[in-house]
C-alpha cells in the first residue's frame, strides 16, 4: 500500500481543526450554521496555508449526507467527515467536486470546459463544487469566460479560486466573490502541530529540531508536515537536531545565535573560524547569511524598540527570543554597518560560485582586526 503522506493523513476535516485562520474560520462557520454559503469565493495567502484544504470543508458542508437529513447536526456547522459524500471528497473520488490546477489548466479551452460542465446538474450531490487552484495563472481570455459564469451562476455551483497572488486576479473577477486572506502560520502553531503528529506517529523528536523544521517551512503547515515526513522515511523515529541540519542544508537556532554573537563582540579570528567549521559542514552559506540578517534585525529592533517583544513571542520559541533579548543589550548604531555588509554580501554570494568569499570579505571589512 503507498505511503500516505504526513500533510494528507493530518489535513484538517473540521473547521475547528484549522490553525491560525480564527477569523476566517469564524466567518465561514457561521454560514454553513445558518446555511448561508457564497456561490463563490476568492482564497489568497502564502502556500501551505490552508486555502485548499477549506475550500474541501465548504464541498464537504455544501454536500454531507448527515447534515441534509439531521437539522440538529445542521446546526453545528460542520462536515460529519463520516457519510459516503464526505469520504469521496476526502478521498479525491467525488465526481461532483472539481479540483483544477490553473498553473497546467490555464487556457481558455479548460474554462469553456468548465462553463459546459457548470450547466450540467451535479450528479450525486446537492452542489458541484469548482476549486481552482493556483487561479492567477490563468489567461485573460480564461478569465473572460470565467466571468460569465460569475455573473450568472447556476443554483447548484460553487466556485472556490485559491491563489498566492491575489494581485494578479482580476478586480472584475474578485468583484464577484467573497474574498479571504489566509496569513502565514505562528512558529509556534506550527511547532504545536508537530508536536501532535509526532506523539501519533511515535516519533522522538527534540524541540529544538522541530523548531529548525517549523523555521524552514516560513509559515506554512504543509512545507513543515512534508518536511517531518521526509525525515520519518529514512526509517528513524529518534530524529536529532544534526539530522534536520543535515536534511535541509540550514544550521539550527543554536549556531545561529552563537556565530551571531562573534559578529556582536567583533571577534573577527573566531567568527572565521565558525564559518569555516559551517562551510565544511555543507551548510547553505546564502541561506546561514539570510538567516544571521534575520537575527541581527531583530537583535536590532528591539535594541531600538523592546515593546516589540511581543510580536516576537508569536515567530520564535521562549528560549530563543530571550537570547535575542540578551544580544539586543549589546547592539549599538556602530553594528549597522555590520547588518548593511551582510546584506550586500548576501545580494553577492547568492550568484557566487564561492559563496563564502563575498561573506568572509564583509566581516574582514567591518570586524575590528586584533
Amino acid at each position: 500500500m503507498p505511503h500516505l503522506a504526513l500533510y494528507r493523513k493530518y489535513r484538517p476535516s473540521t473547521f475547528e481543526d484549522l490553525l491560525g485562520q480564527e477569523q476566517i474560520m469564524k466567518v465561514l462557520h457561521e454560514a454553513a450554521k445558518q446555511e448561508k454559503l457564497a456561490h463563490a469565493y476568492l482564497f489568497a495567502g502564502p502556500r501551505g496555508t490552508g486555502k485548499t484544504t477549506t475550500a474541501r470543508l465548504i464541498a464537504k458542508i455544501a454536500n454531507c449526507e448527515t447534515r441534509a437529513s439531521n437539522a440538529s447536526f445542521r446546526a453545528k456547522g460542520e462536515p460529519c467527515n463520516t457519510c459516503a459524500t464526505c469520504r469521496a471528497i476526502d478521498e479525491g473520488h467525488l465526481i461532483d467536486v472539481i479540483e483544477i490546477d490553473a498553473a497546467s489548466n490555464r487556457g481558455i479551452d479548460e474554462i469553456r470546459n468548465l462553463k459546459e460542465s457548470v450547466r450540467v446538474t451535479p450528479s450525486m450531490s446537492p452542489y458541484k463544487v469548482f476549486i481552482i487552484d493556483e487561479a492567477h495563472m490563468l489567461t485573460k481570455d480564461a478569465w473572460n469566460a470565467l466571468l460569465k459564469t460569475l455573473e450568472e451562476p447556476p443554483a447548484h455551483v460553487i466556485l472556490i479560486l485559491a491563489t498566492t497572488e491575489i494581485e494578479k486576479v482580476p478586480p472584475t473577477i474578485s468583484s464577484r466573490t467573497q474574498k479571504f486572506y489566509f496569513k502565514r502560520a505562528a512558529l509556534q502553531e506550527i511547532v504545536k502541530k508537530l508536536k501532535k503528529i509526532a506523539v501519533e506517529e511515535g516519533i522522538k523528536i527534540s524541540n529544538e529540531a522541530l523548531n529548525l523544521i517549523a523555521t524552514s517551512a516560513e509559515g506554512s503547515y504543509r512545507d513543515a508536515e512534508s518536511l517531518l515526513d521526509q525525515l520519518v522515511l529514512f526509517g528513524d523515529t529518534h530524529i536529532t537536531l544534526e539530522e534536520v541540519e543535515r536534511m535541509i542544508g540550514k544550521v539550527g537556532f543554536d549556531t545561529l545565535s552563537h556565530f551571531s554573537e562573534l559578529l556582536l563582540e567583533g571577534t573577527l579570528d573566531e567568527a572565521l573560524a565558525a564559518l569555516a567549521e559551517i562551510e565544511n559542514g555543507g551548510f547553505n552559506l546564502a541561506q546561514f547569511t539570510k538567516d544571521v540578517i534575520k537575527y541581527l534585525r531583530r537583535v536590532a529592533v528591539l535594541a531600538t524598540n523592546p515593546k516589540m517583544e511581543s510580536l516576537f513571542k508569536e515567530e520564535l520559541m521562549e528560549e530563543h527570543l530571550q537570547m535575542i533579548i540578551k544580544a539586543s543589550k549589546r547592539f549599538t548604531t556602530a553594528h549597522i554597518n555590520l547588518l548593511e555588509a551582510l546584506i550586500e554580501a548576501y545580494g553577492e554570494m547568492r550568484y557566487s560560485q564561492f559563496p563564502i568569499i563575498p561573506l568572509e570579505v564583509a566581516l574582514l571589512n567591518v570586524l575590528p582586526k586584533k
